[in-house]
């Protein structure tokens, strides 16, 4: 631990007080450990606001947190989607890139600032690690930052190094960070899917996809690919086989050419690991990483997104089922429009043609209280397990009869009904 100045987690949480509001790190960097110790001090904390991004590894729903912490989310994840859905938390809808935006022009001041980062190196500099997204920002709009050093935080170059000088309190602790893997096993319909994106993925395309076993499948069907690059807001363990085998070799992107760009990651020991010092791989800003303008100087972006359901007129849930607040904007539309404003860029959407239930996800209408994150004119591609169709330029009679052409079977003949009701007219117009 060297000659820096380390204090416990009690200690450093007593510098939180009734009534402020608090900044936490989020994703793998999430800062479990003085998290657990801000809730067992909550007795002596009434109404402390609680701003993030999607946190891992940590409840934030339980009923007896409500007048103590309330839940302000600017991306919805199971660690507070009940409190935020039962009134003891809402949501922001924001682009991802223009949360920093909130931070800098005071529309949501910051008190206390809790991160999670590696230790000090030899010129007093710790890495934000696994995430720097939107906590510059607000490290810079904090009045107090506490910190959490963890030698099992990788050391992530980029924009991620930041002084310990910078801390009012730190807190050594070695834990693991929380991890997601993806599904075992082979799944047709992701298979399917992923075989379809990856034949719209050229040679020479700039990449962007999460995580989660359809952006895993696409990549598991690009290794015959040459030249592509990675701008993406996250990426996780299914990008690592393509930077080691060459596939991705970033030498034809415009916007920091040679290196993997991304702003956060998430997944397994094997990614932490990979991207422990590794210089290939450059965490920057979000509201850089996610800037259409710059997203779109890349060429032949490839812009991979999913959503909860698709109207046959193009327009994307992808945050809320029905009234129920399940995620947020995130990046999606950010990518969207930086890949349709890109030379040779494709916008997709991949979705799975139903639910686990078996409901279609092409739908007449988006159910009442849903979310439309991405907008008829922003909508490009849509793939399913039946197929690919390009939307753009196409009228809504148009739109419909090719979402039709790849919903599930079993759904087409209603959605046809439907959209004849809609439209006055059925499907069978060549022009």
């Amino acid at each position: 631990m060297n000659n820096y100045t380390y204090i416990s987690a009690e200690e450093a949480i007593h510098l939180i007080q009734s009534n402020q509001r608090v900044f936490l790190h989020g994703s793998a960097a999430t800062p479990v450990f003085l998290i657990q110790e801000m809730i067992a001090q909550k007795e002596r904390l009434t109404k402390v606001e609680l701003v993030s991004i999607s946190l891992q590894g940590i409840d934030l729903n339980s009923p007896e947190l409500e007048g103590h912490f309330f839940i302000n989310s600017m991306f919805v994840s199971a660690s507070n989607r009940k409190a935020v859905n039962n009134g003891n938390g809402d949501y922001i809808p924001v682009f991802l890139s223009e949360i920093p935006l909130l931070f800098s022009r005071g529309i949501l001041p910051i008190d206390v600032a809790i991160i999670q980062v590696s230790p000090p190196d030899k010129h007093g500099f710790c890495s934000l690690g696994t995430s720097v997204d939107i906590v510059r920002e607000a490290l810079q709009a904090a009045t107090t930052v506490i910190a959490q050093v963890n030698p099992r935080m990788p050391r992530v170059h980029g924009d991620a190094f930041i002084p310990f000088s910078l801390f009012d309190a730190a807190v050594w602790m070695e834990t693991d960070l929380p991890e997601i893997g993806t599904a075992e096993g082979y799944n047709e319909v992701n298979d399917k899917i992923g075989k379809i994106v990856a034949g719209l993925v050229e040679d020479g395309s700039t990449l962007q996809l999460g995580i989660g076993n359809i952006p895993d499948s696409v990549l598991s069907n690009l290794t015959n690919h040459k030249h592509l690059g990675l701008h993406t807001e996250m990426f996780s363990d299914g990008a690592i086989p393509l930077i080691q085998n060459g596939t991705i070799d970033n030498s034809l992107k415009k916007i920091v050419n040679g290196y993997c760009v991304t702003s956060f990651l998430m997944g397994t020991k094997k990614l932490y690991t990979f991207l422990d010092d590794n210089p290939i791989v450059k965490a920057l800003d979000i509201s850089y990483v996610n800037d259409p303008r710059i997203i779109s100087q890349n060429p032949k972006v490839t812009a991979i997104n999913s959503a909860i359901e698709i109207d046959v007129t193009g327009q994307v849930c992808s945050d809320s089922i029905g009234t129920y607040q399940y995620s947020g904007i995130g990046g999606q539309v950010d990518f969207i429009r930086g890949a349709a404003l890109s030379e040779g860029g494709k916008p997709i959407i991949a979705i799975p043609s139903v639910t686990s239930k078996g409901l279609s996800r092409i739908v007449p209408y988006l159910n009442q209280g849903a979310g439309v994150v991405t907008t008829r004119g922003h909508i490009h591609w849509v793939v399913t397990e039946y197929g690919a169709v390009n939307l753009f330029g196409m009228n809504m009679e148009q739109r419909a009869k090719l979402l039709i052409h790849i919903a599930h079977p079993d759904h087409r003949e209603d959605l046809e009904r439907s959209s004849f009701r809609r439209f006055k007219k059925g499907h069978t117009s060549s022009y």
